[in-house]
């Protein structure tokens, strides 16, 4: 089917089944943040979601990757370690050349490998962020600071790494925000508005490194970020790359709601999957979702965050298995240094999760949402559903004891039960309202405990 550039059309569009089977992304934010790597420890960006407290989150930004405005807020944090330690004269853009040298020393083949190794399906890198600099040498380069992009072909080096791994490569692109060609200082959510570029001049270019991320590095997703400028006609954006890959997807994030005043001018814009930022949803969603967030409160890498910041690995565990049995996918961000490496505590988390899943991935990949997502055992241990074929899985985010129930499933009378990850049979007792299962001993000594239920039993009304 050929697309035209228009809503109708680009809307029939459907998710693909590899995003729908892949479950687990790599997010990598890495730029010229990434060299004084520094932001305020105030916390995750779901404690505003939680208070709608948004009064400070600019000034105290835990985001590392939003250094470039943080430092320009007079008196926040940022700003005073910016000129503590590089002086006043010192302009971010002046990064440059210590980022540009620091990425000699990057391995794209180590991250690649370390990717598949964790279990990760996809990689999506950050082609250039608010700041404007860019990580591969388009041919349409910034025209208001000569020379402002990486030297090194960042975009083209990974993605030929991870497809070497059999992963899947996409990559993000701030098209709402560009400091470059808009120098708003984001104060506020209106400021936030106000701050994407609404000029032609800035339209063309945002379509264009697009167009070059499409054509030239046949990305996966189309990951935009904030916004996009309304001179443009995101349908044609859509139509030709669908045309282009038609087994792509595009983000939640292509916005045109608000003119170059901030003011609102609602216009349709299509997307294929959602993209809440350190959230999760509640029930089961009809429509694929994409859950994006750091293994810390920073996505860019942070040299002040410790143990205290970051996510355990039980924690992680438990909130990937919730977000795949809601219909959603985990983007997992990692923050490397300059010198492109993953910072120990983060590489932990992430070998941890892989280790998980060697034994418990058959629960999780390719799998799709139950009737219902969450339940329980007999002892209060909570329970997340997926389902594969003819396959019920009940992920039990808990140790329980050698004998277990659970409430609500009404087996057949051949229900037969698998420990996934000990690769041992469970003797299972249909009961009226309930399956019981006795397991060659107690589950235990693991984040969660993924149990494969065969025929997939029906739930109690």
């Amino acid at each position: 089917m050929a697309f035209v550039p228009t809503y109708e059309s680009v809307s029939t569009h459907r998710v693909p089944a590899w995003f729908h089977d892949a479950k687990l992304g790599i997010f990598i934010h890495w730029g010229l943040y990434s060299v004084p790597a520094w932001a305020p420890n105030s916390g995750e960006l779901s404690e505003v979601h939680a208070t709608g407290n948004w009064q400070d989150w600019f000034r105290l930004n835990p985001y590392a990757e939003w250094y470039a405005n943080t430092y320009r807020i007079p008196g926040s944090p940022t700003q005073r370690h910016h000129f503590d330690v590089y002086g006043h004269g010192f302009a971010y853009t002046d990064f440059a050349p210590a980022f540009n040298q620091a990425v000699k020393e990057w391995d794209p083949g180590r991250w690649a490998a370390f990717f598949r190794q964790v279990g990760a399906r996809y990689v999506v890198l950050t082609t250039k962020h608010h700041d404007g600099f860019l990580l591969w040498p388009s041919r349409h380069p910034n025209p208001f600071h000569e020379g402002y992009g990486c030297r090194r072909n960042l975009v083209g080096e990974l993605g030929q790494a991870v497809r070497a791994q059999g992963l899947t490569m996409a990559y993000y692109y701030s098209g709402g925000v560009d400091w470059t060609f808009k120098a708003q200082v984001v104060r506020s959510v209106p400021d936030l508005r106000r701050a994407t570029p609404q000029s032609p001049a800035y339209a063309q270019y945002a379509n264009a490194h697009w167009r070059e991320l499409i054509d030239d590095y046949e990305t996966a997703i189309l990951w935009n970020d904030i916004a996009y400028p309304r001179p443009t006609d995101a349908n044609a954006l859509f139509a030709h790359y669908y045309n282009r890959i038609p087994d792509g997807v595009v983000n939640n994030r292509f916005g045109q709601h608000f003119d170059a005043a901030g003011q609102t001018q609602t216009r349709p814009v299509h997307h294929d999957f959602a993209t809440p930022e350190y959230q999760r949803y509640d029930d089961i969603q009809t429509r694929k979702w994409e859950s994006c967030r750091g293994i810390g409160a920073s996505f860019g890498y942070n040299r002040q965050e410790g143990n205290a910041q970051y996510l355990s690995a039980h924690a992680l565990i438990h909130s990937f298995a919730d977000i795949v049995s809601k219909n959603g996918n985990l983007l997992l961000n990692v923050g490397p240094t300059a010198q492109g490496r993953i910072p120990s505590r983060q590489a932990e988390r992430l070998s941890e999760l892989g280790r998980w899943l060697e034994g418990n991935g058959d629960a999780i990949f390719a799998t799709r949402p139950w009737i219902q997502a969450e339940g329980a055992t007999d002892s209060g241990v909570e329970i997340r559903y997926t389902t594969k074929g003819d396959a019920l899985y009940a992920i039990l985010l808990g140790d329980v004891a050698q004998e277990f129930a659970i409430p609500g499933l009404i087996g057949a009378d051949v229900t037969q039960a698998h420990w996934l990850a000990e690769r041992a049979d469970l003797t299972v007792l249909k009961g009226a309202e309930s399956l019981s299962f006795r397991a060659p001993r107690p589950l235990t000594n693991s984040a969660a405990h993924a149990i494969r239920i065969t025929p997939r039993p029906a739930a109690q009304s």
